[in-house]
């Protein structure tokens, strides 16, 4: 098992949930987060003084697959967040050394 952790804009969060769930993964949780990668932020003028804002709004996407549909998953979601400018994100693959569902205690593949 593997789970996915994707850094995404915020207006692609629909498109990649979608295809996401379109591939069988049932479940994922969704995050919002600010952060900020080669942006570097923006400056923004508040009542006339300037400032820096460092951190832009992201989503952050975690689902947990078998090790067989990471390659899949992982296409899907560069897919649909590609937008071409900068800042479209990072998608991150860990390895998951266990899983247990609490209600049932079914546990690692059985829980996906």
């Amino acid at each position: 098992m593997k789970k996915i952790e994707a850094i995404i804009k915020p207006f692609k969060l629909d498109d990649v949930k979608e295809a996401v769930l379109d591939l069988g993964v049932t479940g994922m949780t969704i995050t919002e987060v600010k952060g900020f990668g080669r942006q570097k932020g923006h400056k923004e003028i508040y009542r006339g003084a300037e400032y820096v804002v460092d951190f832009l709004p992201k989503t952050k996407i975690e689902v947990v697959v078998a090790s067989d549909m990471v390659a899949r998953v992982i296409e899907t979601i560069k897919k649909q967040a590609y937008t071409g400018e900068i800042g479209d994100g990072k998608i991150f693959v860990l390895p998951v050394e266990k899983a247990i569902r609490i209600r049932t205690g079914e546990e690692d593949e059985d829980v996906l």
